[in-house]
């Protein structure tokens, strides 16, 4: 499975396991597993270490605490198109993790919106102001 043009992930390391999915069905549900199970242990993995930091840093419940990654993919009829999206999601999640966030730069209003601000405030106080009860 390719994740970028340096990091590719052998099929082997990727444990596949059908299972019967849950939910309504009909007559079919009790007979075939159609939904996959897809299990990547992450420490084992050739991914760099990097990537191995990021995923287990995650905050995800698909995440064992001994760093086994689960996903189960039922979303489809055929055992096909579910191992197609377990592959995929597991894909993506990597992809998401490589993605390095910009550090933000903390700013300062400008003078003029600082300014801008409190004649604004200014104004709607002496718009309240008027509002009161006039003292003769």
């Amino acid at each position: 499975m390719v994740i970028s043009r340096s990091v590719v992930i052998p099929l082997y390391q990727i444990e596949l396991n059908a299972i019967r999915a849950q939910g309504a069905g009909g007559q079919n549900v009790n007979k075939v597993s159609s939904a996959i199970h897809l299990r990547f242990d992450i420490h084992r993995s050739s991914l760099p270490d990097f990537y191995k930091e990021k995923l287990l840093a995650l905050k995800d419940q698909r995440l064992t605490k001994e760093g086994v990654l689960i996903i189960k993919a039922q979303q489809f009829r055929t055992q096909e198109l579910n191992r197609d999206d377990a592959l995929f999601r597991l894909q993506q999640l990597i992809r998401s993790v490589s993605r390095v966030e910009k550090k933000r730069i903390a700013t300062k209003p400008t003078r003029g919106s600082q300014k801008r601000r409190v004649d604004s405030k200014v104004k709607r106080g002496q718009t309240k102001n008027l509002r009161r009860r006039v003292d003769y």
